[in-house]
C-alpha cells in the first residue's frame, strides 16, 4: 500500500516527507531494482543475439567465401580460362558483399588488429603495384609456399586486400579477358587472396572463439600465431560482449555493450554518407571511389546499410530476430524505433536510385540525395542511442 501511495504521490507532484523508508518505485509498479534487473536481462539477450546471429554469422560466411576465392585464384593461376576468371570474379563479389555486411561492427577485432585497413584500404596504390609486378625477386617470394605471409609482411595496406585482387580481375565493371591477365599478376593476386583469407579466419575466430571454428581455420591461425582474444588475453570478442559487466570483460555493463552496437551503426552510416558518397559527390576527393574497377560501389554502400539493419533488428535471419536493439527501443520509445527503421529504408532506396555505375555518376542528384539520406540515418541512430539510457 505505501509503495503504491508514494508512486501516485510522485505523479501528483506533491511530497510527503517520509525519511525512514528505504525503497524506490517506478511507473511500472515495481521497485527500481526490479526494473534494472529486467532491463539488464533484456539487454543481455540483445547482446547474445547480436554476437551469435549478426556478427559471428556474417564473419563465418566471409571466412568461408574467402577460402573459395583463394582456391578460385589458384585454379585461375594454373589454368587461365574465361570460366576460371568468371568463377574468381563471382567469388570476389560474394566475399566483398559479406565484408560490407560486417561494416556496422568494425570495432573490436577488425579495429584492434588492424584488419579493416589491412584488407580494405583504397584507393589502390596502382603505381606501387606496377613496380611490385616488375620486381622479379618479390614475385618469386609471392609465388612461394608462404606467399600469403610474405605479402602481409612486406606489402603496404594499399597493395593488399580486396582492391588489389579487384584490379587484377576486373576492368570497367566486367571480368577481364583471361589472356589479358599476366602470370605475374595472378601470382600476386593469389598471394594477396591467401592473406585476405587469413585475416578473415582471424575475424571469425576472434568473435566466435578459436575452438568454434573449423579445423582448417584453427590450424592456419595457430600456424601464423595470430592473437584472437581481447586485450585481457582470455576472452573472445563475442564472449567479451556477452559477459559485459562481469570480471574480465572490457565492457562495463550490458548497457555499454548495447551502446557499442549502435555506435558501430552510427560510424558506418556516417562513413557512407559523408565519405564514401559525400567525398566524391562534393568534389572533396573525386578519386575516393570504392570498388571502382568492378563497379561494385553501390553494392558496397547497400551492404553497409544492410549491416546496420541486421545489427539493429537482431540478426541476418529475418525470421529469427527475437531479441534486438529495435525491440527494446520500441518498448521505450516506439516513435524513435519507427524513425530508425524508416531512415534505414530511405537510405537503401536512395542508394538504389543512384544511376549505375556510381563511379560514373557520383555527381548525380541521386548521389546527393543518397548522401543526405545516410546523413539523416546517422542523426536518427544517434537519437536512438540516447533512448537506451531511459
Amino acid at each position: 500500500m505505501i509503495d503504491t501511495f508514494l508512486c501516485a504521490a510522485k505523479r501528483a507532484l506533491f511530497y510527503i516527507p517520509i525519511v525512514a523508508i528505504a525503497f524506490s518505485c517506478s511507473d511500472k509498479g515495481g521497485t527500481a531494482d526490479e526494473d534494472d534487473s529486467e532491463k539488464e536481462a533484456q539487454m543481455s539477450a540483445i547482446v547474445e543475439q547480436y554476437v551469435d546471429k549478426t556478427v559471428v554469422t556474417t564473419y563465418r560466411s566471409l571466412a568461408d567465401e574467402s577460402i573459395i576465392l583463394y582456391d578460385a585464384l589458384l585454379a585461375l593461376k594454373a589454368n587461365k580460362t574465361a570460366a576460371n576468371v568468371e568463377a574468381a570474379a563471382n567469388s570476389w563479389v560474394k566475399a566483398r558483399d559479406y565484408w560490407e555486411l560486417s561494416e556496422a561492427f568494425l570495432f573490436g577485432a577488425a579495429s584492434d588488429f588492424g584488419i579493416d585497413p589491412h584488407i580494405d584500404t583504397w584507393p589502390l596504390a596502382k603505381d606501387e603495384l606496377v613496380a611490385e609486378l616488375a620486381n622479379d625477386a618479390h614475385i618469386a617470394s609471392m609465388s612461394g609456399e608462404a606467399g600469403d605471409v610474405w605479402v602481409a609482411d612486406f606489402l603496404g595496406y594499399a597493395l593488399l586486400g580486396f582492391h588489389g585482387i579487384e584490379y587484377i580481375l576486373f576492368e570497367n565493371g566486367q571480368p577481364k579477358a583471361a589472356g589479358s591477365i599476366s602470370d605475374k599478376e595472378l601470382i600476386y593476386a593469389a598471394a594477396v587472396a591467401g592473406d585476405l583469407r587469413n585475416q578473415c579466419f582471424r575475424l571469425e575466430a576472434a568473435w566466435a572463439g578459436i575452438d568454434n571454428v573449423s579445423s582448417e581455420k584453427k590450424a592456419k591461425i595457430e600456424e601464423l600465431d595470430m592473437i584472437v582474444t581481447t586485450s585481457s588475453g582470455k576472452l573472445s570478442y563475442g564472449a567479451d560482449m556477452k559477459q559485459a559487466g562481469k570480471a574480465g570483460s572490457t565492457k562495463m555493463s550490458v548497457l555499454d555493450a548495447c551502446e557499442t552496437i549502435l555506435e558501430g551503426c552510427i560510424t558506418i552510416a556516417d562513413e557512407v554518407g559523408a565519405m564514401k558518397i559525400g567525398m566524391p559527390y562534393t568534389g572533396e576527393d573525386v578519386n575516393y571511389i570504392e570498388s571502382p574497377y568492378s563497379f561494385n560501389s553501390k553494392a558496397d554502400f547497400i551492404g553497409n546499410i544492410i549491416s546496420i539493419q541486421n545489427a539493429y533488428l537482431g540478426g541476418v535471419d529475418k525470421g529469427a530476430r527475437d531479441a534486438s536493439v529495435s525491440a527494446y527501443i520500441k518498448r521505450v520509445d516506439s516513435a524513435t524505433d519507427a524513425a530508425v527503421i524508416a531512415a534505414i529504408d530511405k537510405a537503401l532506396a536512395a542508394i538504389n536510385a543512384i544511376p549505375y555505375p556510381f563511379a560514373q555518376h557520383f555527381t548525380s542528384n541521386e548521389a546527393g540525395a543518397a548522401m543526405d539520406a545516410c546523413n539523416d540515418l546517422t542523426e536518427v541512430l544517434t537519437g536512438a542511442k540516447n533512448v537506451l539510457n531511459k
